[in-house]
């Protein structure tokens, strides 16, 4: 019998991912905006999902994987769907690369398009990134901390561990030995910070509406 230890690994030490696999469970459907080429949708078992982004790459790429159902290649500020037409809406780290207005008023659009839950999970804070991939979507254009998600109705919680670690692990990236070494100190708080998302280097928020 196979041992999974990064399975094992996160079990003990969950990220926002495994969060986020849990609250899909029993879903029927998810809108995935901001897919890019990889998505927890992957590791799901939703039965019907649907794909939106803007940069051709990273769908060609995500189709290979047969992650989604269906592909959209549209530019997810200006998308339209009926009321109502997915049970989950998800958007994992794709609103810090938005103008906060322009996050604003796609989080009012979900909130018509959902039937069970919203999903949303950016960096806690401004965290600075640059075009990578070709990309130049990947560049962050604003921040997001707890208080803007409360003000709008969402529960929120904190992952990927404490801040301090996380953001030590990248400002030490070229050191390798020190690099893993903060990480793993950041994953061994990621259940301390689940409740305590002002001091995490990830936000999750969740907006329910059964």
């Amino acid at each position: 019998m196979e041992i999974n230890f990064l399975r094992i690994y996160r079990k003990l030490f969950p990220n926002q991912y495994n969060y986020i696999l849990t609250e899909l469970k029993g879903c029927e459907s998810v809108l995935d905006l901001g897919c890019g080429y990889r998505s927890v949708v992957e590791y799901s078992n939703v039965p019907y999902s649907v794909g939106v982004d803007l940069f051709e790459p990273y769908i060609e790429i995500s189709r290979k994987k047969k992650i989604h159902t269906k592909y959209i290649k549209e530019d997810i500020t200006k998308i339209q769907f009926e009321p109502k037409s997915f049970d989950v809406i998800l958007v994992t780290e794709v609103l810090e690369h938005l103008p906060k207005e322009k996050s604003l008023e796609l989080i009012k659009k979900m909130e018509g398009w959902a039937r069970k839950k919203i999903i949303i999970t950016t960096p806690n804070g401004y965290c600075p990134m640059h075009e990578i991939d070709g990309n130049i979507y990947q560049e962050h254009q604003s921040e997001w901390k707890a208080k803007d998600y409360k003000e709008l109705g969402f529960e929120v919680y904190g992952a990927m561990g404490l801040r301090l670690f996380r953001r030590g692990a990248e400002k030490y990236a070229t050191i390798r030995p020190l690099e893993k070494l903060l990480a793993f100190l950041s994953d061994l708080t990621t259940k301390f910070i689940y409740n305590k998302p002002t001091i995490a280097f990830q936000l999750l928020a969740i907006k329910r509406f059964e």
